[in-house]
């Protein structure tokens, strides 16, 4: 299988120093914006039990986004988290699905913000816009959320992601391929008639229902996944059981997987590969690929 490309490789070697510290008994700090790997590291060391808890790290708050006050999407909520001391935060824009409001999907907001990020969960124009507008739309609401937004002073403009549910899911990949500045992608249970994204190169974390009959994993998961290039960074989980709409109650198998990916991509954590490769598993799991190195 393709390698894992680390954007600066040096950190691992920092890791092995780390490492060589505590096997000697030696004191460390939890790493500070200065001080870490990663310029981008927000948060404590990542554990199971932190991305597996209903929130994060950080406290958080929100704020209404009305209709009458955007262009190019619907409003929505903004979440993010209250403190100043970390400095500037990526952000992620998500998106319903076809006939839904972002109330549907709202649990994963605060969930996300909760571990160092600024999240817009948008509503769409109208209930029935199709991927190609929901995926403009993402984009119409990064854009406002880093130009105009109340809390565009907490955001770093050049660490973005964007989500969605169904055509939400959908619009997430029309994002990623007209803006391939983002840093992350997040498809959950993805619907959209364009079955090949091989000018998709944003890193893409692709989540399936295995009982899904919207969206079957066999027709639209795995499928835009199998022509994401591989040499992209890319994985593709699909959830034991779970139908396409897994994504609107709370899923600790979703969210944790969808944090560790923003985490290691937007925030270039490269603390978080130990939840990517090899990945997850469980009675939760029904399958997981992955771009990692073959073990």
């Amino acid at each position: 299988m393709p390698t894992t490309r680390s954007r600066t490789p040096v950190r691992v070697l920092a890791r092995l120093a780390v490492a060589a510290l505590l096997a000697t008994g030696g004191a460390l700090a939890v790493p500070t914006a200065a001080s870490a790997a990663s310029p981008y590291e927000r948060g404590p060391a990542p554990t199971n039990a932190i991305l597996e808890a209903s929130r994060g790290p950080f406290a958080t708050s929100s704020v209404n986004v009305s209709s009458l006050s955007v262009t190019g999407f619907g409003g929505g909520v903004i979440y993010y988290p209250t403190s100043t001391a970390e400095g500037t935060f990526g952000a992620v824009a998500i998106s319903p699905g076809y006939t839904a409001t972002w109330s549907s999907l709202s649990w994963l907001g605060p969930r996300i913000a909760s571990h160092g990020f600024v999240v817009i969960g948008i509503e769409t124009n109208t209930l029935l816009d199709q991927p190609d507008s929901r995926g403009r739309q993402l984009l119409a609401a990064l854009d406002y959320l880093t130009q105009r937004s109340s809390v565009r002073g907490r955001i770093d403009s050049s660490r973005l992601a964007v989500a969605g549910h169904s055509m939400g899911g959908g619009g997430s990949l029309e994002a990623a391929a007209s803006r391939p500045s983002l840093q992350a992608a997040v498809p959950l249970a993805p619907w959209n008639l364009d079955k090949t994204w091989s000018e998709v190169r944003v890193p893409t974390l692709i989540i399936g229902g295995e009982t899904d009959s919207i969206a079957p994993v066999a027709t639209h998961s795995i499928p835009f996944y199998t022509s994401i290039p591989s040499s992209s960074e890319k994985a593709y989980l699909e959830l034991n059981g779970a139908n396409h709409f897994f994504p609107q109650t709370v899923n600790t198998p979703l969210a944790k997987q969808a944090v560790a990916w923003l985490k290691r991509f937007v925030d270039d954590d490269t603390r978080y590969e130990q939840f990517l490769c090899p990945g997850p598993s469980g009675s939760a799991i029904e399958e997981y690929r992955n771009t990692c190195p073959s073990s």
